[in-house]
């Protein structure tokens, strides 16, 4: 039975300052009983007011462990420097929009208990799932269908923010990928590494580039060519 005392969550921060008083309040709202919550959240050289903020929420929760970085290096590298901090059992990653309800923390976390598995992901296909633009679900799919493809097995998706992996497991990776396809260089770490994933349906509301999305078709190209380095090489 798995055991957890700490979950670390891991915020990337870049030019959020429209969601990021939002998000960290419903991140903290989220009540995970006897767990104990780290919120670690760090800037990737935001331009738009976020590192002000970020400083406001830190004056007002002292529990909150805020990074800055000095020069924009991208989501996994962003990351990356996040795990370092963390000290949980597990650790998940919270984008620092309002794309994913932090509540569903407690569906991963209950199938990590009943499901005995090493890994969960929250999947946004098998769940609720809104404003999606055509050319993202289409990417998504294909991913995650590359993904199965390569390492054999049956994910729905791959692509998810919500993945709810072991804390010593994150903080050993070395991670090559420093952009947005750290995603498809973790899962392909996780599954070569004999670890099992179980998904979870999520609740899921997407924005366009217009509200601040950043991932485009070429990060989808990037991801394809990192899931087959990271099948064939170490």
């Amino acid at each position: 039975m798995v055991n957890i005392k700490k979950l670390s969550i891991v915020i990337p921060v870049y030019n959020e300052q429209n969601t990021l008083v939002d998000l960290v309040g419903k991140v903290k709202a989220v009540d995970l009983g006897k767990i104990e919550k780290e919120i670690i959240l760090v800037d990737d050289a935001s331009t738009d007011g976020s590192r002000d903020i970020l400083n406001q929420l830190q004056e007002q929760d002292a529990a909150l462990k805020v990074f800055f970085k000095e020069a924009n290096s991208g989501k996994g590298a962003t990351l990356k420097e996040g795990f370092r901090h963390t000290t949980g059992e597990y650790v998940i990653v919270q984008d620092a929009d309002l794309e994913y309800e932090p509540r569903d923390y407690l569906k991963l976390l209950r199938a990590l208990e009943e499901e005995h598995v090493d890994v969960v992901y929250g999947s946004r296909f098998s769940g609720n799932y809104e404003d999606m633009s055509n050319l993202h679900y289409f990417g998504n799919k294909l991913l995650t269908m590359v993904t199965n493809l390569l390492f054999g097995v049956m994910l729905t998706d791959m692509e998810t923010c919500y993945k709810l992996v072991p804390g010593n497991f994150v903080r050993e990776l070395d991670i090559k990928s420093p952009k947005f396809n750290f995603e498809p260089e973790i899962t392909a770490k996780i599954l070569k590494s004999g670890m099992k994933i179980r998904e979870v349906p999520i609740s899921y509301k997407g924005r366009s580039h217009l509200e601040g999305k950043k991932i485009t078709w070429r990060d989808g190209i990037a991801a394809v060519a990192t899931l087959f380095r990271f099948r064939f090489t170490d």
